[in-house]
C-alpha cells in the first residue's frame, strides 16, 4: 500500500505541473485570486503534496486561482507573509505556527473564522476538529486558526538495536527511569551508537514542553499572559534532560541538532529519538531496520505539547477573498484530504472524521504507528504560546541551551528566562 502512496505523490507532482499550465491559461477567467504562504519544518516531499492539493482545488473551483508559495520554515513563513501585507502585495491566507496566534492578533493581521462562517454547515465544520488541536487556535472566545499540519512529539526506536542490546523490541520505555535503563543498555562504549537523542536546536522549547508536562507542569496559562519557567517541576524537568548526557551517559552532552537528528536515527547513530510525527512517513520509507513508534515516556504522567501549523486568513482580504480562502481551507482539511495528508506525511489527521475514512482506517490497520500521535492527544497540552511569543520563546530556548551546555544550572537559566518573560508579559496582565 505504501508504494501506492509513493506513486500518488509522484502523480500529485505531475498534476501540479499540469495545473500550473491550466492556471496560467485560466487566470484571466478566474474571479478570485489567492496567495497562500506555507512552511515546511520536516523533510520529505511536502511541497509537492501541498501543491498537488491546491491543484486539485483549482480543478474543482475554476473561478479561484491559488498561488501557493513555499516560504521556508515556520519563522520564514511568518516573516514573509507579514512583510507581504506591509509591502503592498498581500497574501490572503497562510499556514503559520499555531503559536503565532497572539502576535497575529496583536498586529491586527488576522480575522476570526467566527466572523467569516455563515451557514450551519460551515459552523459545524468549525467545531469538527480535535479539541486539543484547537487549544492553540482559540482565545478570547473566538477561533483564529484552523489546524492543518499538526503534530505531537513521538518516540521513534530501533527495534533491531533493542534486540542487539538484549532488550524486548516490543517493550519500549514508558517511564523516565525505563528510558535511562534502556538507554544505558543501548549506548555503545565506542561511541558508535547512543541510547537516546532529544533535539535541542530548532525547537528546544517544544521538546522541553513535553518533559515539563511529563513532570505534571505546563509552561504557560491559557491567556498567553503568564509563564511558569521557574516552577520546581519545570526546573526538575530540565535537570533530567541534562542528566541524560552528564550523569547517565545515554545521550551526547551539549546540543543535538534538530535538522540532522532524523538522519542520525536512520544511520543507527541513536537507538531512540524524540521527534515530530511529521517525520513518520519519511522514516517509514527510508529506515533500513525494524523500527517502532511509541508515546513519550511518563514521569508523574504522560505528556507532549501539540505542534505544527494552522491556517490563518488575513484581515485585509476582501469579502470575496475571505470566502474563497475559507473554501480552500475547508477543502484542504476535509476528512478525505486530511487522511491523504496524514498518510503521505505522518502529520495527524486533524479531525476524528479523518480517521473514520476507509482509506485511513485501512492504513492504520496495516501500519498502527500512524495512530500513535492521534492517540497521544489524550495526554497532550497546548504548545508554548504567549504574547511576545518570539521573545519569550527565545528566552526559554537560551535557558535550555545554557543548561545543556553547562554554562548555567537549570535553576539559574530558568530563573533568568522567567524574569525576562515576566518583564515582557507584564503589560498584558
Amino acid at each position: 500500500m505504501f508504494h501506492d502512496l509513493k506513486k500518488a505523490v509522484v502523480g500529485t507532482a505531475a498534476a501540479t505541473a499540469l495545473m500550473a499550465g491550466v492556471a496560467g491559461a485560466s487566470t484571466a477567467q478566474a474571479e478570485t485570486e489567492l496567495t497562500m504562504y506555507y512552511p515546511v519544518a520536516v523533510g520529505g516531499p511536502l511541497t509537492e503534496i501541498v501543491d498537488g492539493m491546491v491543484a486539485d482545488f483549482m480543478a474543482e473551483n475554476p473561478d479561484i486561482t491559488v498561488n501557493a508559495i513555499y516560504a521556508g520554515n515556520y519563522n520564514d513563513a511568518r516573516i514573509k507573509a507579514l512583510a507581504a501585507l506591509k509591502g503592498g502585495e498581500p497574501a490572503q491566507l497562510s499556514v503559520m505556527f499555531s503559536i503565532d496566534i497572539y502576535d497575529l492578533i496583536e498586529q491586527d493581521a488576522i480575522v476570526a473564522f467566527d466572523d467569516i462562517v455563515e451557514t450551519d454547515e460551515e459552523k459545524a465544520w468549525l467545531n469538527s476538529f480535535y479539541p486539543t488541536l484547537m487549544e492553540n487556535g482559540r482565545t478570547g472566545g473566538k477561533t483564529w486558526g484552523i489546524p492543518f499540519q499538526r503534530s505531537t512529539i513521538v518516540m521513534y526506536y530501533n527495534k533491531d538495536a533493542f534486540r542487539d542490546a538484549g532488550l524486548d523490541p516490543e517493550a519500549q520505555p514508558a517511564t523516565w527511569d525505563a528510558l535511562v535503563e534502556a538507554g544505558q543498555a543501548l549506548t555503545k562504549d565506542d561511541g558508535s551508537r547512543w541510547g537516546v537523542m532529544i533535539p535541542s536546536t530548532g525547537y528546544p522549547y517544544w521538546m522541553f514542553g513535553a518533559l515539563a508536562m511529563q513532570n505534571d507542569q505546563v509552561l504557560m496559562n491559557g491567556e498567553g499572559t503568564e509563564t511558569y519557567f521557574d516552577a520546581e517541576p519545570t526546573v526538575e524537568a530540565l535537570d533530567f534532560w541534562r542528566s541524560l548526557g552528564t550523569e547517565h551517559g545515554v545521550m551526547p552532552e551539549g546540543t543535538i541538532e534538530w535538522g540532522t537528528l532524523r538522519q542520525n536515527f536512520l544511520e543507527g547513530k541513536t537507538a531512540i529519538m524524540w521527534h515530530s510525527t511529521g517525520n513518520l512517513t519519511a522514516v517509514k520509507e527510508n529506515a533500513s531496520f525494524d523500527f517502532g513508534v511509541a508515546m513519550l515516556p511518563a514521569n508523574e504522567r504522560r505528556g507532549t505539547p501539540t505542534g505544527g501549523g494552522n491556517f490563518y486568513i488575513f484581515k485585509d482580504a476582501t469579502p470575496e477573498e475571505r470566502s474563497a480562502a475559507l473554501k480552500l481551507i475547508r477543502f484542504m482539511t476535509a476528512p478525505e484530504r486530511a487522511a491523504e495528508w496524514s498518510m503521505k506525511t505522518g502529520y495527524m489527521g486533524v479531525s476524528p472524521a479523518a480517521y473514520e475514512t476507509e482509506v485511513l482506517q485501512a492504513y492504520v490497520e496495516e501500519f498502527p504507528y500512524a495512530a500513535v500521535a492521534r492517540d497521544q492527544l489524550e495526554f497532550a497540552t497546548a504548545e508554548l504560546s504567549t504574547y511576545q511569543t518570539g521573545r519569550v520563546r527565545k528566552a526559554l530556548d537560551d535557558a535550555i541551551q545554557a543548561a545543556l551546555t553547562g554554562s548555567k544550572t537549570p535553576a539559574e537559566a530558568l530563573g533568568e528566562a522567567q524574569a525576562t518573560a515576566d518583564r515582557l508579559l507584564k503589560p498584558y496582565r
